[in-house]
């Protein structure tokens, strides 16, 4: 009996596209679904070394009462693309390493696992998936979408001007979903997507 291929599902989008979406709908399947962002945040949270190393490129007023303050470092971050890439350098490696261990393990049970990340290409992550899942969305309808979730428009254009354009990612994923409407019509193609992958 042939033996079931293994299937590493990355889905990636920038920010305001909705992946966590899509990802909530391939969960509802009961799909495993490992989201990096939440991760990378208790690795920031939890991990005594990269606290460290924050603290020494960003300053202790990063971590007041060694919690987390993530307005100051979003600010110090952002608007500076070598800072973009200092934190970025400090906190992707044990993210990836996390990654890796529970896609491991998750493959282990099943047959397939999902990664939600919105830096894949921006990270080189693209060889860890054997396949990519692009969600895109007009630029002003991201936009709108994060200003009701309550960010700042010029916190958003920050965040927008770090990330790879969508233009440049589609040239690279297999799987492109736009999202422009409503959220039923997104979980409509994550159907789509399970029943042509499955």
């Amino acid at each position: 009996m042939p033996v079931a291929k293994k299937i590493k599902v990355g889905i990636t989008g920038g920010i305001g596209s909705g992946k966590s979406v899509f990802s909530a709908a391939i969960k509802e399947k009961g799909f495993p679904v490992i989201l990096a962002d939440d991760i990378a945040k208790e690795i920031l949270a939890n991990d005594q070394f990269v606290k460290e190393l924050i603290i020494k490129e960003f300053g202790k007023e990063a971590f007041p009462g060694n919690k987390l303050d993530t307005k100051y470092l979003a600010d110090k971050v952002f608007p500076s693309p070598g800072n973009v890439e200092i934190i970025n350098s400090i906190i992707h490696p044990p993210t990836i390493e996390k990654i890796k261990s529970l896609m491991k393990s998750e493959l282990l049970k099943q047959n397939i696992v999902f990664v939600e990340a919105a830096l894949i290409y921006e990270s080189g992550l693209e060889d860890l998936f054997d396949i990519i899942v692009l969600i895109t969305a007009d630029d002003e309808i991201k936009k709108k979408r994060k200003i009701v979730q309550g960010m700042s428009e010029s916190d958003f254009m920050m965040r927008l001007q770090n990330q790879i354009k969508d233009e440049e990612k589609a040239k690279l994923a297999d799987f492109i979903f736009i999202n422009n409407t409503e959220k039923k019509d997104l979980y409509k193609k994550a159907d789509l997507f399970l029943k042509l992958i499955l």
